[in-house]
């Protein structure tokens, strides 16, 4: 199997609907903070590449970068960090979303049941509760609102510490793009969307994944 880096991953999904940021992708350390002067203060920066699956345990994310200095030392820092194994990399400039909700989106394809899609509670609640719902595609409309429905936590979806109630159509459009994909692209093993923030009451793909057979 092969895994896409981050930057593909989210090209390949946007066409088939998945809601991302207006991120950058850059290989310079100056092209990086022009990036970051476009997309705006605060800023989030990563490492990607093919080779990269796991950002967060070896310390490849940046958050809250507040200034073109600290855009230039993020830079500089993440692409030190590149190993030989990780072979050609970028560095992905976004913008800063809050949320106190997160999400998980994802699918697979089992040799036993075919492809299938899941959603399911995520961030600091995901290990805890294990809150998650399955569909085997293909699933329509009615069968993504249901499962959103199966959540056992579903007042997340509901207004929450001050945030609006969570736009069901949109995570539901979430649900659907991943599961198109899957459906269109026979190469696909594995989609993992994690998470999906819920910024001013609406989903964002800030991170996702495709492994391809």
């Amino acid at each position: 199997m092969a895994t896409m880096s981050e930057a593909d991953s989210k090209s390949l999904l946007v066409e088939y609907g998945l809601p991302v940021l207006p991120e950058q992708s850059v290989r310079t350390i100056v092209e990086a903070v022009a990036a970051a002067d476009s997309v705006g203060y605060p800023c989030v920066m990563k490492l990607s590449g093919d080779r990269i699956a796991h950002k967060t345990e070896r310390n490849l994310v940046r958050l809250s970068i507040g200034t073109a200095a600290q855009a230039r030392d993020a830079a500089g820092e993440l692409l030190s960090a590149a190993t030989p194994d990780d072979g050609e990399v970028t560095l992905l400039v976004a913008p800063m979303v809050s949320s106190s909700r997160e999400f998980i989106v994802g699918a697979q394809r089992s040799s036993e049941f075919g492809p299938v899609v899941m959603v399911g509670i995520g961030g600091i609640f995901a290990e805890a509760l294990e809150d998650v719902a399955f569909r085997m595609l293909p699933a329509s409309t009615d069968d993504a609102y249901a499962m959103l429905g199966d959540l056992r936590t579903g007042a997340l979806l509901d207004a929450f510490r001050g945030e609006p109630a969570v736009d069901r159509a949109c995570l539901v459009g979430v649900i659907e793009s991943v599961s198109a994909a899957m459906i269109a692209r026979p190469d696909i093993v594995a989609i993992d969307i994690n998470p999906v923030l819920i910024h001013n009451g609406t989903p964002v793909a800030v991170d996702a994944l495709v492994e391809l057979a």
